[in-house]
C-alpha cells in the first residue's frame, strides 16, 4: 500500500518524538558514567556532564581494587542466583493451582485473598526480624534468600496468564494420561516463557538492588552483600573497612564520584541482561494483567 503523505508525517513526527523520549532515558545513564570517570574536584564543582573530565579510574578501582568488594560481589552473585531460582520455582507451583476455576480448586478464591492479604498488610519490620532470627538463619545467605522467595504480585501476574491459555490443553493432557505436574512442567511452563522471563526479571532486580535486609540480618560485614558493602563504604563512609594505602585513593574521589560508580556496578548486570529479555516484557506484563 503506498502511503499518504499525512502518514508518512506522521511516521516521521512519530520517529523523531520517539527518539527524544530515548535520548532522555539514556542522559542520566551517561551522565552517571560520565561523573564516575572523572576527578573528585571536577564533580564536585559541577563540571561535568555527558563527557569525563579530569578522565580517572579512582573510583572503579575503589569498587574493584579490594578483595572485600569481590567478596561481595560474589555474594550478590549467589543470592541473585539462588534468590531467583527458589522464587520462580515457588511461583511456578503456587499460580498453577490458583489459576484454576472454582469446579476445580473449591478454596481457590479463599487462598487468592490470602496472598492478597500479605501485600495490604504486614507484621512489621521487629515480628519478621525476629522470626527470620528464630529459625535460624541470621547471618547466613538463607536469610536473604527464604524470606522473600515468595512473591505475591509475581503469582498474581502468572496465574492470570495461566487463566487466559486455552484449557483445552488441560484436557487433552488429561486424555493422554498426564498427570497435574507433567501439564505443568511440559505444557503451561513452557508456553509462558514470556510472563516467566517478566516476572524473573522482576525477581533478578529486585534481589540485585537490596541492601537494606543485607545490613538487618548479617551481623559480619564480610558476609555483606554488594549493595550494602557499597553503602557502608560510600554512604556512611565507615572507616573500619578502610586501610592505610587507601587515603591516598580516596583523595582522588569525591562523594558523587563514588555515588556515581556505585550506581553504574549496580545497574550495569541488569543492563547487560534486559536487552535478552525485553521482547518477552512488555507480552508478558500485558498477558499477565488481563484477568478473565
Amino acid at each position: 500500500m503506498k502511503k499518504s503523505l499525512g502518514r508518512r508525517v506522521f511516521l516521521v513526527c512519530n520517529a523523531v518524538f520517539l527518539a527524544f523520549i530515548s535520548l532522555l532515558c539514556l542522559m542520566p545513564i551517561i551522565h552517571i558514567l560520565a561523573v564516575s570517570f572523572s576527578s573528585g574536584a571536577a564533580a564536585s564543582a559541577g563540571k561535568v556532564t555527558l563527557w569525563p573530565v579530569e578522565f580517572t579510574t579512582a573510583a572503579y578501582q575503589n569498587v574493584f581494587g579490594k578483595p572485600e568488594y569481590l567478596r561481595a560481589f560474589w555474594i550478590t552473585i549467589q543470592r541473585v542466583v539462588l534468590g531467583t531460582s527458589i522464587s520462580m520455582f515457588l511461583t511456578i507451583l503456587t499460580a498453577y493451582p490458583l489459576a484454576k476455576d472454582t469446579s476445580q480448586f473449591r478454596m481457590r478464591t479463599i487462598y487468592v485473598w490470602l496472598f492478597v492479604f500479605t501485600i495490604l498488610f504486614n507484621g512489621g519490620l521487629i515480628p519478621w526480624y525476629m522470626t527470620v532470627k528464630a529459625v535460624g538463619l541470621v547471618d547466613t545467605i538463607w536469610a536473604m534468600v527464604l524470606p522473600s522467595a515468595v512473591q505475591v504480585f509475581n503469582i498474581i501476574l502468572l496465574l492470570n496468564f495461566y487463566r487466559n491459555l486455552p484449557k483445552e490443553l488441560e484436557e487433552s493432557s488429561k486424555i493422554d494420561g498426564a498427570g497435574h505436574f507433567t501439564t505443568l512442567w511440559k505444557i503451561y511452563a513452557p508456553l509462558s516463557v514470556a510472563a516467566l522471563a517478566t516476572t524473573g526479571l522482576f525477581t533478578i532486580v529486585w534481589h540485585w538492588n537490596s541492601w537494606f535486609d543485607g545490613m538487618l540480618l548479617m551481623n559480619h560485614p564480610e558476609r555483606y552483600p554488594l549493595q550494602t558493602f557499597l553503602q557502608s563504604i560510600i554512604i556512611k563512609m565507615d572507616l573500619r573497612f578502610l586501610k592505610a594505602q587507601d587515603i591516598e585513593l580516596m583523595q582522588k574521589l569525591s562523594d558523587r564520584t563514588s555515588k556515581a560508580a556505585q550506581i553504574f556496578v549496580a545497574a550495569f548486570p541488569i543492563l547487560i541482561i534486559y536487552p535478552f529479555l525485553q521482547r518477552f516484557f512488555i507480552k508478558g506484563i500485558v498477558m499477565g494483567s488481563v484477568k478473565e
